[in-house]
């Protein structure tokens, strides 16, 4: 059992990009985490494959350090708005927070969201302002706003008055002097030591609390529960008792104990108060249960999290190509799956719908929810996935939908054109800003649904040079109508595999998606028409064969490269009424309703209504 006094648990926390996972690197590499010899790879908090191809945080982690006779147990979260709920479980566990800020692009969105929960639970920050060495640096400048933002944010005289470090994560340096920051990250262990508090000492006779803020899972030993201990003391071999939600109280037995050291779990003898531990030998748990006293069970409040603002419904796969390329497709497999991601991630709902086959899954934003996806599909999984759409909700008999802060860090001359195309989805700027270097930040306020699709026509108007990152900001009654896609679709209108020939003259009506040799078959989109209709099209058409000789040769067939459209940008381009079906080996584009005659019936009675409602 480790001292309480000697125990300091901090969270890594800012904006995504900003630098945490490097400096957590670097902290590991000097706080003696790996041998002097040891081959480690970057980023080596981000041990999950689809963080590692993103370049981002998606599931927060524990890791831990000693430092001058004390223990450092560091939680790195993630740092884009749609895994929030990972940072405020993570939250739960420490006593302090690391805020990192880029030193050019300064506090953003996330910045915001992540201070003021940490300052909501009382915890102490120690400021690291990251990336001192980038051409548009400034640093100072930086400082100002960002104690504007604690200010904002309610801060009083004591959490002004934390440490400011100005750091280079990449190189593993940090120091108090912007202009001479040394070669090393120790006086960053020294400021956590001396201003993050231990935890707090536990009342006399407190009966043993450990509140489950994340869950693991092991091969030998099944799941594991991760938490911080409040109060008392656990060992393995202990019968603990478990408080589930609805005040539910088991039994259960605590199998193994471990500790965190570096990138490792050890096992330990016995945990008390203060520590974060990981407990092995429990069936079912969840987030947010307390393992406490048998005889005296004491539950901590569970862990709330920010209601979601997004949905989707997942659906089984009904298309003419279903069961040939997966592995879980039916619909039981789905809804156990899906019922297992609910536990383990309390920032999302999964909701039973009118049809058996299919699950609405309600969460944070689409980048979170097409994570769960990827997830599955690697997993053996098929699917089909529905457009993202926000939650509407009514207040006071009033219908409100979810509004976002959108930031965006865009070159002078792109500033009109972003304007304009953000007024027919309802966006109106809050704020401008000058950044120095050719560059503006834009600051609007916008629906969350007026976001759905708008992030790839944002890097198409910008050339690719725009930053764009927003964060939910509150509710507001419904805006009326927001244009989605402006083109149509062009579908096939029959099952076969694509020809070059037929391919040829059909991309002079728009963006192809497919390649020559793929399978197709009817209803499935196979690009984006030029005009607003839809366009059904023949591609599996080959060229007539005669015994007669043409007058002229050939023409070449020369195709345009189609557009590769991966999970994201598939779930942001489909219309209300199409779907992504998503296998193991394919992501697929497709109409709802397959058959073309019953797409044509359907639109007639829709036309039909709105004739009669006019």
């Amino acid at each position: 059992m480790f001292p309480r006094e000697k125990i300091r648990n901090v969270a890594i926390v800012a904006h995504v990009d900003h630098g945490k996972t490097t400096l957590v690197d670097h902290m590991l590499r000097q706080g003696g985490a790996f041998r002097s010899n040891e081959q480690v790879a970057e980023r080596v908090m981000d041990s999950n494959d689809l963080e590692r191809e993103k370049g981002i945080t998606i599931m927060a982690k524990n890791t831990a350090i000693g430092w001058k006779d004390n223990f450092i147990n560091i939680v790195d979260t993630p740092g884009h708005a749609d895994f929030g709920g990972e940072v405020e479980r993570g939250l739960r566990m420490v006593d302090g927070v690391l805020l990192l800020v880029d030193a050019a692009e300064g506090p953003l969105p996330q910045t915001r969201f992540v201070l003021g929960k940490a300052l909501g639970l009382g915890l102490k920050t120690v400021l690291v302002i990251n990336k001192i060495d980038r051409k548009d640096a400034r640093a100072r400048e930086v400082l100002d706003f960002v104690y504007s933002l604690y200010i904002d944010l309610g801060a009083d005289e004591k959490d002004l008055e934390m440490p400011v470090l100005y750091a280079i994560a990449r190189e593993g340096k940090a120091g108090y002097d912007l202009d001479n920051v040394g070669d090393t990250l120790f006086p960053l262990f020294d400021a956590i030591v001396s201003h993050i508090s231990p935890p707090p000492t536990p009342l006399p006779g407190a009966a043993t609390q450990l509140l489950l803020a994340n869950l693991d899972y092991d091969d030998y030993v099944g799941r594991l529960g991760i938490g911080r201990m409040s109060a008392g003391r656990l060992a393995p071999g202990m019968t603990v008792a478990i408080a589930r939600d609805a005040g539910k109280i088991e039994q259960g037995k605590i199998v193994k104990l471990y500790g965190f050291s570096g990138l490792k779990r050890v096992e330990i003898a016995e945990a008390g108060p203060g520590e974060i531990v990981c407990v092995a030998g429990i069936e079912e748990l969840s987030i947010g249960d307390t393992i406490t006293d048998v005889e005296n069970p004491q539950p901590l409040p569970r862990i709330k999290v920010d209601e979601p603002t997004m949905m989707m419904v997942f659906k089984v796969n009904n298309g003419p190509y279903a069961g040939r390329e997966g592995k879980y497709v039916t619909s039981r497999n789905l809804r156990d799956r899906l019922m297992r991601e609910s536990y383990k991630n309390v920032s999302i709902r999964v909701e039973e719908t009118d049809s058996p086959d299919a699950f609405r899954v309600v969460g944070r934003g689409e980048l979170q929810l097409a994570v769960i996806i990827e997830t599955m599909r690697r997993e053996g999984f098929e699917l089909t996935a529905s457009n993202p759409e926000p939650i509407i909700k009514e207040i006071d008999g009033v219908r409100h939908e979810p509004m976002e802060l959108l930031f965006c860090d865009v070159p002078e001359l792109s500033v009109g054109v972003v304007t304009e195309r953000l007024g027919p989805r309802k966006g109106r700027m809050v704020d401008m800003a000058p950044l120095g270097g050719g560059r503006t930040r834009v600051q609007y306020r916008i629906p969350a649904r007026g976001l759905v699709g708008f992030r790839s026509e944002f890097l198409t108007i910008t050339k690719g040079e725009g930053i764009m990152s927003s964060q939910f900001d509150g509710w507001e009654p419904h805006m009326g109508y927001i244009p989605r896609r402006a083109n149509g679709a062009i579908i096939a209108d029959r099952l076969g595999d694509a020809i070059p020939y037929a391919l040829f003259s059909i991309q002079e009506r728009g963006k192809l998606f497919v390649s020559p040799g793929q399978a197709l078959y009817e209803g499935m989109v196979i690009g984006e028409n030029a005009h607003p209709s839809d366009l059904d099209v023949n591609a599996s058409r080959a060229k007539k064969l005669t015994n007669i000789r043409a007058a002229g040769r050939d023409d070449n067939v020369i195709l345009t490269p189609p557009v590769d459209m991966n999970l994201e940008k598939a779930l942001e381009w489909i219309a209300e009424d199409e779907l992504v079906e998503v296998t193991p080996k394919s992501i697929r584009l497709r109409k709802r309703v397959l058959p073309f005659q019953d797409r044509y019936r359907a639109d007639r009675g829709k036309k039909r209504e709105k004739e009669m409602d006019d």
